[in-house]
């Protein structure tokens, strides 16, 4: 009996090079800012047929309260608007103060924070689309504890930081709000 050797081959395929057209700086504005406003969108549809009482509640363990995640997304992204125009002066401030970042005080409304992030997401488009020379425009971190010494940031930076952050606090909010009406974001 004779043995038969069975070598196993794999087809030879060649991927043919992708080339994509180089990308402008204002592509590349557009394409972050339509991303941030996407993650935007989803953070506002979180709080979508809330009332105060509801957005003010802190339903789970956490602090946290959908109305409080949306004010502190938009100071957020505010804070980081001004860095970009004005550096890192603009990112000082009393971090006890950021405390009420993450609730509705007595007098706001859902709809005040809404309006407020709104305007605050105009103001963004304003500043990278017309207020700024380039992307790479960068500006040191403040000395805090958080920021690694010696480091730029720029605008580019910055809206990266900003689609993630909003991202992030967009999941926070979907589990308040399951735990507030079972309603989710996703599914």
């Amino acid at each position: 009996m004779s043995e038969t050797t069975i070598t196993a081959t794999t087809p030879t395929t060649t991927t043919p090079a992708v080339t994509t057209p180089a990308v402008t700086e204002a592509a590349e504005r557009a394409e972050l800012l339509a991303q941030l406003a996407g993650r935007r969108r989803f953070l506002r549809y979180t709080v979508e047929g809330l009332d105060d009482e509801q957005a003010a509640r802190r339903p789970t363990a956490s602090a946290l309260t959908l109305g409080g995640l949306i004010k502190h997304v938009a100071a957020v992204e505010h804070g980081w608007l001004q860095f970009i125009l004005h550096g890192p002066v603009a990112l000082e401030g009393d971090p006890a103060a950021r405390e009420d970042e993450f609730r509705l005080l007595p007098g706001e409304t859902l709809a005040g924070v809404l309006d407020q992030y709104e305007a605050i997401a105009r103001r963004t488009e304003e500043i990278i689309n017309t207020e700024i020379t380039s992307l790479a425009q960068a500006h040191p971190l403040p000395k805090q504890p958080w920021f690694p010494p010696n480091t730029l940031r720029s605008a580019r930076t910055v809206l990266m930081h900003l689609i993630g952050e909003t991202a992030q606090h967009s999941g926070h909010a979907d589990i308040l709000r399951e735990s507030i009406d079972g309603r989710r974001t996703m599914g």
